[in-house]
């Protein structure tokens, strides 16, 4: 049975949803003001990995991804978030565009991204700017409960009145402080009061009219109105990255919470902070990388996706350019691997039928199981890939076993989520004519002969592999 780790209780629990057999799931999307990073990218690929098990397990999962793509502000980092210019506002004035042009681009740029990375799309992407009458009914209904309050045509949530404030993080008011760069808005009754909706300067680029007046709303109700609009009251998962928890998911559960008298979340899935070089990821640092960045130096989406599989969401990642090559040296031995099963001729038959995939898919099994342990279900079918090649050399694989692998690969893949590509390269005469020179030499014992031929394959760009009875297997290096 599924367990994970759950942020709001901090201890792993048995998966179990609201409705027998569906899941409601929704993932903190990006704000489109730039490109995402590969530190973004860890999150949804996470959100994906989670979803892909849940479908594996036989769940019906109804996915949300969010669009932020209106109010939220540059000091989101500051306290309660509600200082600040509007990034979205801020980064079309700088390029001299729209509001809309810049969300809408970077908007597909983010589509893009996940699409390379082969991250499923969301069953919808609701945009914060569809949904701004129904921001406005909850808070509305949070100034009518008393949770809430406005002024100046300001509104902010009340954290004294939800005495629940601070489960999530830990950050309870008895907790919290007035830091150094926390500033008081002169609207507000306490300090970790945040906005709801905000009032709009005649400058600003992006406003609608409100009962408090012409504004905008704020970054947090943005969530728990398009959260609850498409999976109800109550939802089976909420997941996003580490930095989100405070005071940004805090935030949805106090407002959502208070408005619908419901719990809000059941389960809290968090990924933590990427880290580059053992460094924080950083622009200053020349550290900060794009997927295009990743590109460039000649590695695939693939390929990343397979080194972000090989850590666990819960540890804190360091990227580095050597994990990368091996994450590239493991793909293809992936892809080798398939290949290799799918060779296997018909008239292949072993004295005895080996079937060993169930096995290999209750350890698989076991470790998603477990807090979606991908390196550890990775590890497994490494093993996998060890066992079938030592029994493949031996010549005691036959094709219906090869199939039965390939059946559970093919399984154990939607999870995974690799794209596997058969590479269907002809190799040259001369390479072959070399490789059976080399044969000649192997049957003649003439090793030395042998190992100078494979020097000068491999100078070429080609790797040999003997196999049983002087086979032998070539491959572009």
């Amino acid at each position: 049975m599924l367990s994970l780790y759950n942020t709001l209780t901090k201890k792993k629990e048995p998966f179990k949803s609201i409705n027998p057999g569906k899941v409601g799931m929704y993932s903190c999307g990006p704000t489109v003001y730039d490109y995402i990073h590969i530190g973004n990218i860890r999150a949804y690929l996470n959100a994906d990995i989670l979803r892909r098990y849940l479908v594996y397990l036989g769940y019906e999962v109804r996915h949300i991804k969010n669009i932020t793509d209106v109010g939220h502000l540059t000091e989101d980092d500051i306290a309660q978030g509600d200082s600040g210019d509007d990034k979205i506002a801020k980064k079309a004035l700088s390029e001299k565009k729209t509001p809309e042009e810049i969300a809408r681009f970077y908007e597909e740029k983010f589509k893009e991204v996940e699409k390379e990375m082969n991250i499923l799309p969301a069953h919808y992407f609701p945009r914060a700017t569809a949904h701004v009458p129904q921001m406005i009914k909850i808070i509305s209904d949070l100034i009518e409960k008393g949770y809430a309050y406005s002024k100046n045509g300001n509104v902010f949530f009340d954290v004294t009145k939800f005495e629940d404030y601070g489960k999530l993080s830990g950050n309870t008011l008895a907790n919290l402080k007035v830091g150094a760069r926390l500033e008081e808005h002169p609207d507000k009754k306490n300090p970790w009061d945040f906005a709801l909706w905000l009032k709009a300067s005649k400058e600003h680029l992006m406003k609608w009219e409100s009962p408090w007046g012409i504004g905008y709303p704020g970054w947090h109700i943005e969530c728990s109105a398009m959260s609850t609009e498409y999976l109800g009251d109550t939802l089976d998962i909420h997941t996003g990255g580490e930095d989100n928890i405070f005071p940004h998911h805090e935030a949805e559960i106090a407002q959502s919470e208070c408005s619908s008298e419901k719990k809000f979340v059941n389960f809290w899935v968090h990924n933590r902070h990427l880290l580059v070089d053992g460094k924080k990821m950083s622009k200053s640092k020349g550290n900060f990388y794009l997927l295009k960045d990743i590109l460039k130096k000649g590695y695939t989406a693939n390929e990343m996706r397979l080194l972000l599989l090989s850590s666990h969401y819960r540890s804190q990642m360091n990227f580095t350019w050597e994990a990368m090559g091996q994450a590239k040296n493991n793909l293809q031995k992936i892809m080798d691997w398939v290949s290799n099963l799918k060779s296997i001729k018909a008239d292949q038959v072993s004295e005895e039928k080996i079937d060993f995939s169930h096995i290999y898919q209750k350890r698989f099994e076991s470790a998603m199981d477990d807090d979606l342990n991908t390196p550890l279900a990775l590890s497994v079918l490494y093993d996998l890939i060890s066992e079938t090649n030592k029994i493949i050399s031996e010549n005691k694989l036959d094709k219906e076993t090869a199939e039965n692998i390939l059946k559970f690969w093919e399984k154990i893949n939607k999870v995974f989520g690799l794209i596997i590509t058969e590479e269907k390269t002809e190799i040259p005469a001369n390479i072959l004519m070399l490789a059976e020179e080399r044969k000649q030499a192997r049957i003649s014992e003439n090793f030395a002969e042998s190992d100078e031929l494979r020097k000068k394959i491999e100078e070429l760009g080609y790797i040999i592999e003997d196999l049983k009875d002087n086979n032998y297997l070539l491959k572009i290096k």
